[in-house]
């Protein structure tokens, strides 16, 4: 059995964050109280605002976080680190405390999504599983919260497995659920996460038989009249008045993967209605991505399935978030703000505290955050942080529906600018109350 079949997630890191943790081991720095942050410089090109994925499988993975005789043999044979770290190695488990935005939260350029304080050794190795998890899991939900919210009240069905890594096609599916998709197509998904599963048939089982109404006919008398029969294999208009003709006027519904899904969901609605069949609904797929929904929500379609878009995150294949350490334990004992000041990748030292503060009737207006002070609440705002690990116990639900709802109720607060899918600023600015003169410095 090798490390990468072991249930321990200890070795999906990067090899420096261990080397890191040898030399301070060696210097006595190792110990030392540290906050590190996991936040993101600025939104994806045309995106006005995140989505929080991934914190739950984060979790998760936090417990299985130990090394093992196994993983120990490995770094010994391949010498990454000395006998001194592989000895503290073995010894390892998380025993400090994470704070971060609820699963499901939309978030902002500087927003805090997760804060690690444990002493540096303990917080430094962590730093590729969580950005691992998040960055990937963030930005399916990104853009599937996109493309949900523009479909509205029709459902979107994640169908993207066969484009992606099969341990990525769960986690995507977990993503777009979180952030609004209706369900997927992925049987292991809907096992692991409790997301309904839906799926009829692709164009090899027309293919199979000797004529479209023979594959028809086997299809409605296995799955019922109530399943969705793929009606563009050959040509669309006599397939639909084939498929009404077998099932009669309650077939379920019919999908267009072909063409032009406009103009096409017009003249199969018109047709389906004039055949009787008023209720059958029309489902349409084919690279659909945010843009295209947007384009079909004038057509007659009662449901999107998305593949490639969605779980490749629509043009933004990662969220771009970092984790940065932004204090430390000085030689007196006291925590002190640290940052990064390179040019274009410059980070806010200091343990952050965030509200997002809305106007009277509840929409949000700004992302309020506190540098080592909690920031002052006018009334209406809400606490955005949340104790997720407390001595190295986590202390929340992990599950994709808790995350589920809470995305729904964080959208609900955004301004309608926020939806908007034309470029542009944040949905809400972010604002920075500095702890010793409370000087609001807004976010470049």
């Amino acid at each position: 059995m090798t490390a990468l079949n072991s249930p321990r997630t200890s070795l999906l890191t990067d090899h420096y964050e261990l080397t890191m943790l040898q030399a301070t081991l060696a210097s006595g720095h190792a110990d030392r109280r540290c906050v590190f942050e996991a936040f993101a410089r600025h939104l994806p090109e045309g995106r006005r605002y995140g989505v929080v994925a991934g914190t739950g499988r984060f979790l998760e993975a936090l417990t299985d976080f130990t090394f093992g005789a196994e993983e120990i043999d490995f770094l010994r044979e391949t010498r990454v680190v000395n006998d001194q770290t592989l000895e503290w190695l073995a010894n390892y488990r998380f025993t400090g405390d994470i704070w971060g935005y609820a699963e499901g939260e939309c978030y902002f350029p500087g927003s805090p999504l997760l804060i690690v304080e444990s002493t540096f050794a303990e917080g430094v190795i962590l730093e590729t599983l969580a950005l691992s998890i998040l960055n990937f899991d963030s930005a399916v939900a990104a853009a599937a919260s996109r493309m949900a919210a523009t479909a509205d009240d029709r459902p979107c069905i994640e169908m993207g497995s066969r484009r992606t890594h099969e341990a990525a096609a769960l986690a995507a599916a977990r993503a777009a659920y979180i952030a609004g998709f209706a369900s997927t197509s992925n049987l292991e998904a809907g096992r692991r996460h409790g997301i309904p599963t839906k799926g009829t048939a692709a164009h090899s089982f027309t293919l199979l038989y000797d004529s479209e109404r023979e594959a028809f006919a086997a299809q409605l008398e296995s799955l019922g009249l109530t399943t969705t029969l793929l009606v563009d294999t050959y040509e669309v208009s006599g397939a639909v008045e084939l498929a009404v003709e077998l099932a009669g006027p309650t077939l379920g519904g019919v999908r267009l993967d072909s063409g032009d899904l406009i103009s096409q969901a017009h003249e199969v609605r018109a047709q389906l209605d004039a055949l009787g069949a008023t209720d059958t609904r029309i489902v349409v797929t084919s690279d659909l991505d945010e843009f295209a929904i947007a384009a079909l929500q004038s057509a007659p379609v009662d449901a999107y399935g998305v593949g490639t878009r969605v779980v490749t995150g629509s043009g933004a294949p990662a969220a771009g978030l970092v984790y940065k350490l932004v204090a430390r334990e000085d030689a007196r004992g006291r925590m002190e703000g640290v940052a990064k000041a390179s040019k274009d990748k410059a980070s806010v030292g200091g343990r952050k505290h965030a509200l997002r503060r809305r106007n009277m009737t509840g929409v949000a207006h700004e992302e309020r955050i506190g540098i080592d002070i909690a920031p002052v609440d006018d009334g209406d705002d809400r606490d955005l942080l949340v104790h997720l690990v407390r001595d190295g116990e986590v202390l929340v639900p992990t599950d994709a529906r808790t995350a589920r709802e809470h995305h729904a109720r964080s959208l609900a607060e955004l301004p309608t600018k926020g939806l908007r899918l034309s470029h542009g600023d944040p949905a809400i600015r972010t604002v920075y109350e500095d702890e010793l003169s409370r000087t609001e410095v807004e976010e470049d």
